[in-house]
């Protein structure tokens, strides 16, 4: 199973794909953790978060950049919390790949998806807002865009979490790995 969930901050998207990893008829579950703490309110984030799964029986590992380097244990369940942490990062941290990133993460996630038994990708929803971009963050907004359309195309489900509502946007029965 690959489930790609989509919302805005502070949707409740974090809470949605937990549970729906825990509920996966899989074995050893991994939060992939992406965000980098940068400052108070970064380092409170990703402790909110921890918080919030403890006791889940996740092991974190932690992956802010070159996804494609990680190699996991077959048949693992995994969280990946959240690829526009995971972009923001290969884009403009000094680790980073730079603007160039998009191939090189796209190759990595798909590894990730065959490596798999239940993946669980969060992603935010940022071009939908009615802002008008320009530079560097016009630029992280169209790469998210095609790496959400991307990862859509290759889901067995999309679902698109609006004020702690889950909604189904795609569900390919035919094509649900088990």
């Amino acid at each position: 199973m690959f489930v790609l969930i989509i919302g805005g901050s502070g949707s409740g998207k974090s809470e949605y794909a937990e549970q729906r990893l825990l509920e996966a008829d899989g074995g050893h579950k991994i939060y992939l953790a992406t965000m980098q703490p940068f400052g108070q309110e970064g380092a409170e984030r990703i402790a909110r978060h921890r918080k919030l799964r403890a006791g889940k029986g996740f092991a974190t590992v932690e992956c802010a950049d070159h996804i494609e380097t990680l190699s996991l244990a077959e048949n693992t369940d995994v969280l990946l919390e959240d690829l526009s942490n995971l972009l923001s990062n290969e884009m403009f941290s000094p680790a980073g790949r730079g603007m160039d990133c998009l191939d090189v993460i796209k190759h990595g996630l798909q590894a990730l998806i065959h490596q798999t038994k239940n993946l669980v990708i969060v992603t935010n929803q940022v071009d939908s807002d009615g802002c008008d971009w320009d530079g560097e963050m016009a630029a992280f907004v169209r790469l998210l865009g095609e790496l959400n359309r991307f990862l859509a195309s290759l889901a067995d489900e999309v679902i698109e979490v609006v004020a702690g509502i889950p909604l189904t946007i795609k569900i390919d029965e035919k094509e649900v790995r088990t």
